[in-house]
């Protein structure tokens, strides 16, 4: 499946401590609805909002915030923001907020990027799906573009009666669905000469996707919340695991007035899901922005000591008997490994799956190392889909001592969430 979209291509400390003068958060976890065709009208979903900062939240690097969740659902929930390293663990620090509940905290945010607040953690065989809430940390420095959007990708599957189905059961007699933004293809309008920061999220439940628009060259500049070499996508396409996320600059230099479709492969067929329109109106400027530089660096490590990591290999999918749901956690269960902080870990990942498997790290971001293990990918992750039968080495220093989650996940709509956890003493 993977090759399928690559042709298509062609420390933050939670606590109870807050600074002199945090920004206050509040977010509720809450019944929603979203609109997908004329009939139904509406299904019934579960969102994650912001009460003080209804038009999307939008923090600075190095922000102090003082963060309230109020659980509205009729279920526990586990909030995992993706993105944020060292944060503390759901479920291995954290417990679950109850039906009701409430939790609040403080937290730092060291590095700027692209994060998403989740709450499906603890999803699968729950009464409806849930939406992540993008979580956006600016940089301090100026970034050259004239406008900053999220693009915000989802996937919905209807039951015959029109109900949504849940992830993790069956997908028999399903339609899928896809929103950009919770609508069904909208439009981004762009000025002529316009550069704009997209940050492309894969709100989608378990499918790997493409996404691609048609005419425009797609600079992508970070990669799941972590700055990256500027490269040019291939054919104007990114590739994006479940969870993850690429921020691109694009440059609207098409004709005045003319359209380009967003095109959405998941492996299986295109479709569009959006378009991008070039307004009639006057050029923002007489010609295209230069190159742009890199975004300011986040302060991971340059060098990976690959010498002398600490070996691990995992497998991922087959039905391996360490990997539990996240309901049934226990921190009591032999953890993956132990390392001590500042030392190098190197994971190789197998999937023994008969389909892509989505492996997530908490706590830290990773690189994904060449294959004679003698480098690595000028980027970093947090998220990475490894194709059936492959067998796949990341590294990472452990800068954050405490316990923290692995996540996996097959790529299909009924294959259940898996999770695992390791120690950083």
């Amino acid at each position: 499946m993977l090759a399928g979209l690559a042709a298509f291509a062609v420390a933050p400390v939670l606590g109870t401590a807050a600074s002199a003068n945090p920004t206050a958060l509040a977010l509720q976890a809450r019944s929603g609805t979203v609109t997908l065709r004329p009939d139904p009208a509406v299904i019934p979903v579960w969102e994650l909002l912001a009460a003080n900062q209804p038009d999307g939240i939008r923090l600075k690097r190095g922000e102090q915030v003082e963060m309230s969740i109020q659980n509205g659902l009729p279920a526990p929930i586990a909030p995992v923001c993706y993105g944020l390293d060292g944060a503390s663990g759901a479920l291995t620090a954290r417990q679950p907020i109850t039906a009701g509940g409430s939790e609040r905290f403080a937290i730092s945010m060291p590095s700027a990027g692209t994060l998403i607040m989740d709450i499906s953690l603890l999803g699968d065989g729950q009464a409806l799906p849930a939406r992540p809430l993008p979580l956006i940390v600016l940089e301090n420095e100026h970034v050259a573009v004239d406008r900053d959007e999220v693009v915000l990708l989802e996937d919905w599957r209807l039951l015959p009666g029109g109900a949504a189905s849940i992830p993790g059961s069956p997908t028999a007699n399903t339609a899928p669905f896809y929103t950009v933004n919770g609508l069904i293809m909208p439009d981004i309008t762009v000025l002529p000469n316009e550069r704009l920061r997209l940050r492309f999220i894969n709100g989608c439940q378990r499918v790997v996707v493409a996404l691609k628009i048609e005419g425009h060259d797609v600079t992508v500049m970070a990669i799941d919340s972590q700055p990256a070499e500027p490269f040019l996508a291939r054919n104007g396409a990114v590739v994006l695991s479940p969870g993850s996320r690429c921020d691109a600059f694009i440059d609207a230099t098409a004709q005045r007035g003319s359209t380009a479709p967003i095109l959405l492969h998941d492996g299986i067929a295109a479709r569009p899901v959006g378009r991008l329109v070039t307004s009639d109106a006057p050029p923002v400027r007489s010609a295209r922005l230069p190159p742009a530089a890199p975004l300011p660096a986040n302060d991971l490590p340059a060098q990976l000591d690959l010498r002398g990591a600490l070996r691990v290999d995992m497998t991922l999918g087959g039905g391996q008997g360490n990997w539990g749901r996240p309901m049934d956690f226990s921190a009591s269960d032999v953890p993956a490994f132990r390392a001590k902080r500042g030392r190098t870990i190197v994971l190789a990942l197998t999937n023994r799956a008969e389909t892509a498997t989505v492996f997530r790290l908490h706590g830290h971001h990773f690189r994904l190392l060449d294959r004679l293990d003698d480098g690595w990918k000028p980027y970093w992750l947090d998220t990475l889909a490894i194709q059936a039968g492959q067998t796949e080495r990341i590294g990472f220093k452990v800068s954050y001592p405490g316990r923290w989650l692995l996540e996996s996940a097959g790529t299909d709509w009924a294959s259940p969430r898996l999770v695992r956890w390791y120690a950083v003493e």
